[in-house]
């Protein structure tokens, strides 16, 4: 199974997607500051998942998110109470 998931820096209230086969495992990457794009802003919590069978799935909406502002946005609305 591979994962889209959302993290917010409870640093700076940021949010960040990204996608993975692991995501335990990713989580724990992203808070110990191994992954260079995101460790200025450790620590972060799980706010969001969609799990997918195919990879190409998850990496499809991942690109799809982070690419076009109106499908984020509108993922943000549908999750407004998880980003509080």
């Amino acid at each position: 199974m591979f994962c889209l998931y959302i993290l917010k820096s409870l640093k700076d209230e940021k949010l960040y997607i990204g996608s993975t086969s692991n995501l335990k495992r990713r989580l724990e990457e992203h808070n110990s500051g191994k992954v260079f794009s995101t460790k200025t802003r450790i620590p972060f919590e799980l706010v969001y998942t969609e799990v997918y069978k195919a990879e190409k799935d998850a990496r499809h909406r991942e690109h799809n998110l982070k690419l076009r502002s109106n499908a984020f946005n509108q993922l943000k609305k549908r999750i407004k109470h998880s980003l509080e």
